[in-house]
């Protein structure tokens, strides 16, 4: 029970928690304070009526001093019932009986004539149908020669109504009760504006540090006052400052970084050019070299085209960098598309491909369109294991190739970084097996197709059956920046 209100404390709001604790406190409070007034008020009251009473009673019963007779007759009784009290609220017992008419002797407690009985005055409070009276019991005792006293066996009994007594502390409950309402009031006020005042540097903390996350890192909290909330706020914009001036010698060094190697991409370019034509030169002569400079001839020409491999994709992912990467759109028959990408690289045969019988036509970026496919079927022609399928499916919006491998697939751990640039999931690989970069250009490729809010994305993941399974998804008529795209 405890840890369910525990949960439900959890769950509930700072505000409400701060309500909840001021009108409890207050309410204690007020019911302390007028419950204890009320009580005190209440004895006040009923105890100067019942002294008043006692003191009448006895006074009026002084007055029958001395007995004229020990044993009357109930005439006599009667008048002495109508000295102590009116008659319909007195009587007199003579040893313990009625002997007048009046107060019945039924509604005395025991224990007061118990005590009348052994020549003591006595009286409770009794309440019968909702009305409160005052019973007083008294012996009438006689004096002796020697001036000792003793009970007579006459007894007087009184019953005094408090009705206004009882009106009294009435009032005093309603005063009591507006008094809580009132405290209440005033409770549920004080708990609204200390609420307020401490929720709303709260809430602009929260503001604050939801703007800082979304990357806006100037923010600041403005500083009112010394208390710890106002502590809490210096520390904000200190840290704040600090984390800026952090990301900014980091957005400078990134900067710095990425104008290197695009820098050093765009001047490896022309020595780059002569190198390939001179080492596919000395491959086209390498049959007519000695056995060992062929070979050399050989080795010396794969390294160049895979340098000049690594630096086109680096000056690649420097434009998307940079976002200066454009779309060059145009109209085209997809399945035709994905036959030339394998074609042209001699995959044709080695690749099962399943396309849709009919035309599919969209309106994409061919060129990146075939980079990406390429990069796919590449990765799994050279990491996974035949068979290789491609698949295509098409809809009135959307585009989705389908690259199936039937190898050993991703795993976790290579799933959560495989578009990561300069990735390689086997460590023991050579740097001639790829630069790590094709994946993540790729993807970049493929989210510069949109289509209204939507991107052109990459997905990896483990087909139920084994191998790995890389899904790229294309809407169908992309959008230019320029031109507003849309379906022709």
């Amino acid at each position: 029970m405890i840890g369910r209100f525990r949960d439900v404390g959890r769950h509930v709001g700072l505000r409400a928690r701060l309500l909840v604790a001021f009108t409890l406190l207050c309410l204690l409070t007020a019911a302390a304070v007028a419950g204890g007034n009320y009580v005190h008020a209440r004895n006040v009251i009923l105890q100067q009526a019942q002294d008043a009473a006692v003191a009448n009673v006895t006074s009026r019963l002084e007055t029958l001093y001395p007995l004229r007779d020990l044993a009357p007759d109930p005439a006599s009784l009667t008048e002495i019932a109508d000295v102590v009290n009116d008659r319909d609220s007195s009587a007199v017992a003579v040893r313990g009986e009625a002997h007048s008419e009046g107060l019945d002797l039924g509604e005395v407690p025991q224990g007061v004539r118990a005590a009348v009985a052994d020549g003591d005055v006595a009286w409770q409070r009794v309440v019968r149908y909702a009305r409160a009276k005052l019973i007083i019991g008294a012996p009438l005792l006689v004096v002796g020669e020697d001036g000792t006293t003793r009970p007579s066996g006459i007894e007087v009994y009184t019953a005094t109504n408090l009705d206004d007594e009882q009106t009294a502390i009435a009032r005093l409950a309603g005063i009591a009760w507006l008094t809580g309402a009132g405290a209440l009031v005033l409770a549920v006020l004080l708990a609204v504006l200390s609420a307020r005042g401490v929720l709303r540097p709260a809430r602009e903390l929260a503001e604050a540090a939801r703007r800082l996350g979304g990357g806006d890192l100037r923010t600041r909290i403005e500083v009112r006052g010394s208390d710890e909330l106002a502590q809490v706020a210096r520390t904000f914009n200190d840290t704040a400052a600090a984390l800026e001036a952090h990301v900014e010698r980091l957005r400078a060094m990134e900067a710095d970084a990425r104008r290197f190697v695009a820098d050093v991409s765009h001047e490896l370019r022309t020595p780059l050019a002569a190198m390939v034509a001179v080492s596919d030169l000395l491959e086209e002569e390498a049959e007519r070299l000695p056995a060992h400079a062929g070979d050399a001839a050989a080795l010396v020409g794969q390294e160049t085209r895979n340098l000049d491999r690594l630096v086109n994709d680096l000056i690649d992912i420097s434009r998307f960098d940079s976002q200066v990467a454009a779309l060059a759109l145009d109209e085209l028959e997809v399945t035709g598309l994905v036959r030339t990408t394998l074609r042209s690289r001699g995959w044709w045969d080695r690749v099962r491909v399943e396309l849709p019988p009919e035309e599919v036509v969209a309106r994409l970026d061919p060129r990146r369109v075939d980079v990406v496919l390429a990069n796919l079927v590449g990765n799994a022609l050279r990491h996974g294991r035949p068979p290789v399928t491609v698949s295509l499916r098409a809809d009135e919006r959307w585009l989705t190739f389908v690259v199936r491998d039937s190898g050993d697939g991703l795993g976790p751990e290579v799933r959560a970084h495989v578009f990561d640039r300069f990735y390689k999931a086997d460590t023991a690989r050579t740097r001639s097996e790829g630069s790590g970069l094709g994946l993540a250009i790729a993807r970049e490729n493929a989210r510069l197709h949109r289509d209204g809010e939507r991107t052109g994305g990459i997905a990896a993941d483990d087909a139920p059956e084994g191998g790995a399974v890389f899904t790229l998804a294309l809407p169908r008529w992309a959008e230019d920046s320029g031109d507003g795209g849309g379906r022709p």
